[in-house]
């Protein structure tokens, strides 16, 4: 059974979360973060990217950087802009996008049960971004963004969690990009007590979002363990800091692919061969599937919508009936020569919080030559997948609204 338990956080002073809390580290590159920062000294970019504090030109993985980081972590403690909580707590985090709210728990999760694959997964992670979190950890000492965990719904617990926001948040700010965050403290004990109960009569928890967060945190905690010779278990660097939803209450938007180029083909070779697995259709305007085994396409100032053929999706294999499968094994690999979308320098993905606009004006700037705009990969089949213990495709799946860093930080020890 899966481990939820309270922690003591440090947060930021209610009247400055809007100032501290920022995208997390993955979602800007450095050069977005030096603009972001500008004008907001407290901003959590600069524990999460400690780069934007330095020279340009600094390589980002330069153990100088997670210096920083841990200086920077610092002086917002040093300056009471972060604040720790006198006693352990569950927490409730919500986001609020164009009128919809999800409620997440926030608390730490197990070392443990990420190893045992109690808490399951569903991508492939890379050395290189293991190390550069890692370095983070054991630098700075603390788990500075959390890992979203998701599990199935529990009407007990969505009860419980409905009655604690009827009360007013501490923390209740609009972000620039519109985005709502407000917070929730859990202090009536029996509360808290009721709802880790219920949590420990689930299964499984399934990291949403944040591979590579949590790979380091089951990593650094492992060195912690083996390195104290009076471990017990209990020890904070046993634990990582997450927020925890309910499935129902998630929204996985569209991650789509642009190719630069037809890998040799004409259009019309290129056309003829889509024919053979995928109805294609001009359409007036743009092509947003509207279901599964819907991909639409741009080439050329032209939208279309390609359906897959029924064999594409009878299959029983929860990988290959994926959207974004059946267009790298029908499309991308055999057509376009992009057999390895980790590694190929010609393809690219956009998360579908920029929209389609985004895929016709690098097609149309000539950067690109052929889009494709993807159905949403769902919450059930993250979870069929990681039930399976298979892997996903790399980027199928694409968060909205990310958590936010800086609201809540757990320290190892």
């Amino acid at each position: 059974m899966a481990v939820f338990r309270p922690f003591k956080a440090f947060r930021p002073k209610p009247e400055l979360a809007s100032e501290v809390a920022s995208k997390p580290y993955d979602v800007l590159n450095s050069q977005e973060a030096r603009e972001e920062v500008k004008g907001h000294p407290y901003s959590f970019l600069h524990v999460g990217k400690p780069e934007i504090d330095l020279d340009p030109s600094i390589n980002p993985y330069d153990p100088a950087v997670y210096q920083k980081g841990k200086e920077n972590l610092q002086k917002l403690i040093d300056d009471n802009i972060l604040v720790e909580d006198s006693e352990p707590h569950l927490y409730v985090y919500a986001q609020t996008m164009n009128g919809k709210t999800q409620y997440g728990l926030v608390g730490c999760a197990s070392v443990d049960d990420y190893s045992h694959d109690v808490i399951k997964k569903h991508e492939k992670t890379r050395k290189d971004k293991e190390e550069d979190r890692c370095n983070h950890v054991r630098v700075t000492n603390a788990h500075s963004g959390p890992i979203f965990l998701t599990y199935r719904d529990n009407d007990d617990i969505n009860s419980l969690i409905a009655e604690i926001v009827k009360a007013a948040p501490e923390n209740d700010h609009v972000a620039l990009d519109g985005i709502r965050h407000q917070s929730w403290v859990i202090k009536d004990q029996n509360v808290a007590k009721n709802i880790s109960d219920r949590l420990a009569k689930v299964d499984y928890f399934y990291v949403a979002d944040g591979h590579h967060r949590s790979a380091a945190a089951a990593i650094v905690g492992s060195e912690r363990q083996q390195s104290n010779p009076n471990h017990k278990g209990d020890e904070e660097y046993n634990f990582f800091l997450a927020v925890l939803f309910p499935a129902s209450h998630l929204y996985i938007m569209d991650y789509n692919r642009l190719v630069k180029d037809l890998n040799g083909l004409t259009a019309e070779d290129f056309f003829a061969k889509l024919n053979e697995n995928f109805e294609v259709k001009k359409t007036d305007g743009n092509c947003k599937p509207a279901k599964k085994g819907d991909i639409g396409l741009y080439f050329a100032n032209q939208w279309y919508c390609m359906t897959a053929k029924p064999h594409l999706l009878d299959i029983s294999d929860p990988v290959e009936r994926l959207d974004v499968a059946i267009l790298q094994n029908k499309v991308l690999a055999p057509l376009l020569g992009v057999d390895d979308p980790r590694t190929s320098k010609r393809v690219d993905f956009v998360g579908g919080i920029r929209g389609l606009g985004e895929l016709e004006k690098r097609v149309n700037s000539g950067e690109m030559q052929v889009a494709f705009a993807m159905y949403p990969t769902s919450v059930e089949e993250l979870m069929s997948i990681a039930d399976a213990g298979q892997i996903m495709p790399p980027k199928s799946t694409w968060f909205e609204p990310k958590l936010r860093d800086g609201l809540f930080v757990h320290f190892l020890d």
